[in-house]
This record gives structure tokens, C-alpha cells and sequence, in this order.
């Protein structure tokens, strides 16, 4: 059965680390990518919003976004 991306990511860093390898510094965790995507989205359409409610909501998102990605 094929496996997605993000379980083999995670299966590679656990044999690594059973394997006593160093496991890779610059590898993004699957939440860390998710909120890095939900940011560039929310971001773009902060630059084409014209409502000011919109852009509200928008501002309040990222916000909550950034509040997320600094918790550990």
C-alpha cells in the first residue's frame, strides 16, 4: 500500500533517530507546513480584499495563525 508523504517523512525520521543517525534540522513538520501555507493563503487575499470587514477578518486570521505557529 502506498504511503503519503508526510507518514514516510515521519517514518524516515523515526528509523533515523532508532538508527542513532541525526535526524535533518531543515525537515517541516506537517503542522508547521500546514500554517505555512494558511499564511501565504490568507496573506494573498489580504492583498485583494476591498472590504473593510473582510480585511478585518483577514488580519484577525493571521493573527491567530501566528499565535499558533510560536506555540510549541
Amino acid at each position: 500500500m502506498a504511503r503519503g508523504f508526510e507518514s514516510k517523512s515521519v517514518a524516515d525520521a523515526q528509523e533515523a533517530m532508532q538508527a542513532g543517525k541525526p535526524v535533518r534540522a531543515d525537515v517541516v513538520s506537517p503542522d508547521e507546513k500546514r500554517l505555512q501555507l494558511a499564511r501565504a493563503d490568507v496573506e494573498q487575499r489580504l492583498k485583494t480584499a476591498t472590504s473593510p470587514a473582510h480585511r478585518e477578518m483577514l488580519e484577525r486570521a493571521l493573527v491567530a495563525i501566528d499565535e499558533k505557529a510560536r506555540k510549541p
